[in-house]
């Protein structure tokens, strides 16, 4: 394991044990329409901005409750998302997550999803693979929707009329099934884990997706922009898939939807 990748790992338990220590003992507010943070976001940050900044002082910071914080002129990014899954965190419903990856030149090398709920510790780097807890991943291979259990995630506030609604009842028709789980890090996870056999999504930020695509990418999976053409972490909608052949046959169903990528 390098240098960043340890880094990477204990700076997402220790945001996940920021997490556990605030389970009912925390405020609730609103950033948006049905769009929440809490205390334990906040704490769960400064505890992987402490880990890191530790390591590497002069590195860059992206996290979702606070956008940018600085650390110097290095070429180095983390890119972090203290509570994914914030909803579920408030009911108490075990589907949360730490989400962090370290970027240079804008390309992911390693990253991490934490799981606190579950001890669960999903892992890659770049060229190195994908793990959980120590064991190797492999995404499940399956080549058709019929056969799949497919992901998806949608905005805190969707319209009736929202084309991912469309999208939705597209693959309803013709996937196995179809969970919402309320983290798009999770999703990704158990993408590469073989626990789901794709996941789509239109309305998702970096800090989101940033470890969890890597993830996808380390366990042999495919992940393009929800176009089809190349992802990229600036415009992060996606289809992700255990194999190209279901990615394949998912693509034509949510890419009728969507606007053109900006350049």
């Amino acid at each position: 394991m390098s240098e960043f990748m340890d880094v990477c790992e204990r700076a997402a338990r220790a945001g996940g044990a920021a997490l556990k220590s605030w389970i009912g003992r925390f405020e609730v507010r609103e950033k948006g329409p049905a769009d929440l943070v809490t205390d334990a976001d906040l704490a769960s940050q400064e505890a992987v901005r402490s880990v890191v900044s530790a390591a590497f002082p002069d590195h860059n910071l992206l996290s979702e409750e606070e956008p940018y914080l600085p650390g110097g002129n290095s070429e180095y990014r983390w890119i972090v998302d203290p509570l994914d899954g914030t909803t579920n965190y408030v009911h108490q419903v075990p589907q949360y997550a730490v989400s962090i990856a370290l970027e240079y030149r804008d390309e992911v090398i390693c990253g991490t999803v934490y799981d606190p709920s579950s001890d669960e510790c999903f892992s890659a780097e770049r060229g190195c693979g994908a793990y959980l807890n120590g064991k190797r991943l492999k995404t499940s291979g399956i080549q058709h929707l019929s056969q799949a259990l497919v992901a998806v995630s949608f905005a805190a506030k969707v319209r009736r009329d929202a084309p991912i609604i469309k999208d939705f009842v597209e693959v309803l028709m013709r996937a196995q099934a179809i969970r919402r789980t309320g983290s798009a890090a999770i999703n990704l996870a158990y993408v590469a884990a073989g626990r789901f056999d794709a996941y789509w999504a239109k309305e998702t930020k970096a800090w989101d997706v940033a470890a969890g695509i890597l993830l996808v990418r380390e366990a042999g999976g495919t992940v393009t922009a929800v176009d089809g053409s190349p992802f990229r972490m600036t415009h992060p909608r996606f289809v992700a898939a255990a194999s190209a052949e279901l990615h394949a046959e998912l693509l034509p169903l949510v890419k009728q939807r969507v606007e053109p990528l900006e350049a």
